[in-house]
């Protein structure tokens, strides 16, 4: 077939299965978006903002499972994009985005609505592309869908001249791709295999630590629990790996880190194993290296090379795909008649159970005074009976909504980790509950961080998404404050807000139902009401106590096992 560039575009889509795309149209993708407007393989969803598109393919790619597509114009529209580009990347999430630009002839002239655009992201992609010919189109299509979903996955941007939409070629789609510099590894090395497990069973006091490749990863989430259970072995993960094990099981001591519980962040301090299970050591969760698992051996798997040994050094590393690497681990543990010291893992849960009992989260809730942010969080999850897809915005809701909210499966929480992004919230929960219908989703956000993308409640409104938005509204940038009350002697400098809008009338005004929570006995029907909700969106303002903490809290250059609990 001899097609247009913008055929092929679509085509190609076609070919790769897509089933959503979010964007925003402008003049150097009007071709694309007219054969986008003549088939009907896929459906377009029109965001309000080019950071918003990002945001919602990668909720939608987080829940899903497949690959987030999203479509901006040139110039200011791709630059627009950046940060949702920078934030899956942080975050290792496949999308693939596509960016209109000038004609070829025109590029490099200051031509209207011209952008570097390759160059400006080439620190916020896993890669990117330049289409020059449209004979090359199909095959980068290919190529960055590939790219993105494999390895470690990520963002790629795919760059169309607007004079290629129009050139025509004949088309033949890619069935397979081979990059000879890209030949990402999935299985684990067989002799390193042998040798975690004999060091898993020789451990006196293992500790598994887990991230966001648990979840990503295909079977991932279960063989880790299993993981867990064969060895009675304590797991710990990190804000990206929520929902990895689930939050009743046994072995779960929480969150790590920053602000992860005292237990967790004390048995990793004094475990003499860590096996890293796609982590890559974020500062937020070693604190000060040195004093990070500082007795400890560590395994570290993971499927990028180069996040091994990048920060904390690993005695033995497992390059590959966790959900292949645990399996692998799983069957060789099993082939094994030498089993763990029981004696040795009652001791070291003895000591767990004694660090579990500070209650490191415990807070006061009084019956008739302001509402406290964590009392919020423990009602929503008692609502939704912790099976709700909840995703956040950056700051203190952040925290506490990763600790009190509790996860029993994978792919039902959704925050912005690496690059911590305020406005992520609401355009990502847009992707989740395109990409989960049925589920209810949940979005826990601040009354900053929610105006960063509150237009988008207009996509919720034109797609019928009953998207629960539940604002702490404490009238501060709260983790600024939080910073500024503990480092700073209370200089609270721009981190109040004079002026806040009605957040419940500004929901009505885009179409939705707004509710204002000031008093706690009115917070239980408020929620039921937004639960029963299936047709619109729901904003509650929820105010709550302003000088409230996230605790416990690691400070800047601490170890980890030195927190401040209250």
């Amino acid at each position: 077939m001899k097609l247009t560039g913008a055929q092929i575009f679509v085509e190609c889509l076609k070919r790769e299965g897509v089933e959503l795309i979010f964007g925003y149209p402008g003049g150097a993708v009007l071709s694309i978006y007219d054969e986008i407007f003549k088939q009907n393989h896929f459906r377009h969803v029109l965001v309000r903002h080019e950071q918003s598109a990002l945001h919602a393919a990668n909720g939608y790619a987080r829940v899903s499972g497949r690959c987030g597509v999203a479509i901006v114009t040139s110039g200011p529209g791709a630059t627009n994009a950046v940060t949702g580009l920078a934030d899956s990347y942080a975050d290792s999430v496949p999308t693939v985005c596509f960016s209109g630009q000038v004609p070829t002839n025109m590029i490099g002239n200051d031509a209207f609505q011209e952008a570097d655009t390759v160059g400006i992201t080439r620190s916020a992609t896993k890669h990117n592309f330049l289409v020059k010919r449209v004979e090359d189109l199909a095959i980068t299509i290919r190529q960055a869908f590939h790219i993105a979903t494999t390895g470690r996955q990520g963002p790629v941007l795919v760059d169309i001249p607007k004079d290629i939409t129009n050139d025509t070629c004949l088309f033949e789609y890619p069935e397979t791709v081979d990059i000879r510099s890209y030949k990402p590894v999935s299985q684990g090395h067989p002799g390193q295999v042998r040798r975690a497990a004999k060091m898993l069973l020789e451990a006196e006091r293992p500790m598994i630590y887990s991230g966001g490749g648990a979840v990503s990863s295909v079977g991932g989430a279960e063989r880790l629990t299993e993981l867990a259970s064969l060895l009675n072995a304590p797991v710990t993960n990190t804000l990206m790996g929520l929902g990895a094990i689930p939050c009743d099981d046994p072995h779960f001591l929480g969150m790590l880190g920053m602000h992860g519980t005292y237990e967790a962040n004390m048995a990793v301090t004094g475990c003499d194993l860590l096996i890293a299970i796609g982590a890559r050591f974020d500062d937020r969760v070693t604190g000060r290296l040195d004093g990070f698992a500082p007795n400890a051996k560590v395994i570290h798997i993971d499927v990028d090379p180069s996040s091994i040994s990048k920060n904390i050094h690993a005695h033995l590393p497992i390059v590959g795909d966790v959900g292949i690497v645990l399996k692998q681990l799983i069957d060789e543990l099993a082939r094994r008649e030498t089993k763990a010291d029981t004696n040795a893992l009652a001791a070291w849960w003895q000591q767990i159970d004694g660090w579990r009992g500070r209650d490191c989260l415990h807070f006061e809730q009084p019956s008739d005074g302001k509402i406290k942010p964590q009392e919020v969080i423990r009602r929503l999850h008692a609502a939704t009976a912790g099976e709700a897809i909840v995703v956040t915005d950056v700051g203190q809701h952040q925290m506490w909504a990763a600790q009190h909210y509790g996860f029993r499966k994978p792919r039902r929480w959704l925050t912005s980790g690496g690059l911590g992004t305020m406005g992520y919230g609401l355009p990502a929960a847009l992707g989740a509950q395109m990409a989960a219908p049925d589920a209810r989703t949940i979005v826990i956000t601040g009354d900053g961080s929610f105006q960063m993308c509150t237009q988008e409640l207009a996509t919720a409104f034109q797609y019928k998404l009953p998207i629960t938005v539940v604002i702490l509204n404490n009238g501060y940038l709260g983790m600024v404050r939080q910073w500024q009350e503990m480092f700073y002697q209370q200089r609270y400098s721009h981190s109040y807000f004079d002026a806040l809008p009605n957040f419940a009338k500004l929901a009505e005004a885009y179409g939705g139902i707004g509710i204002k929570v000031e008093q706690l006995d009115q917070l239980d029907g408020a929620i039921s009401r937004a639960m029963a909700e299936r047709e619109r969106f729901m904003v509650l303002d929820v105010i709550v106590e302003g000088e409230e903490n996230v605790y416990p809290m690691v400070p800047a250059g601490a170890a980890i096992n030195e927190m401040v609990l209250s």
